[in-house]
């Protein structure tokens, strides 16, 4: 295997439970590791059959910019299932969501999800 990562992909979205996420929007930050199996595009140094990391940025966008979800969770979920799909040579993902503004009474970085695919 080898491992692709993606980090801090960034989208505008408006994922929550209240309203005003909802109204307002916000950036939310992606990271994708992707385990890989290795094979001809590997040997060959070929980019036919391989993970192209465009196309999974493409992927990735369209499901966050997409429709709306309550749970960064289930954000997370869907873009792991997206991709395995669109890639059957990803083994395994692990998809990062960090939302910086998450409603919460007090101070905090941002609240990060990671979600494993498949367990």
């Amino acid at each position: 295997m080898y491992v692709i990562r993606m980090k801090n992909c960034a989208f505008f979205a408006r994922h929550g439970v209240h309203d005003e996420e909802e109204t307002l929007g916000q950036r939310f930050y992606v990271d994708a590791e992707l385990a890989v199996e290795p094979g001809r595009p590997l040997e060959e140094d070929s980019i036919e059959d391989t993970v192209d990391y465009g196309v999974a940025f493409s992927v990735i966008q369209e499901i966050i910019t997409g429709k709306r979800r309550f749970l960064i969770e289930a954000l997370a979920l869907e873009v792991a299932k997206a991709l395995t799909r669109r890639f059957p040579q990803i083994k395994h993902a692990a998809i990062t969501i960090r939302k910086p503004n998450a409603p919460v009474p007090g101070v905090l970085d941002h609240v990060e999800v990671t979600v494993d695919w498949p367990q």
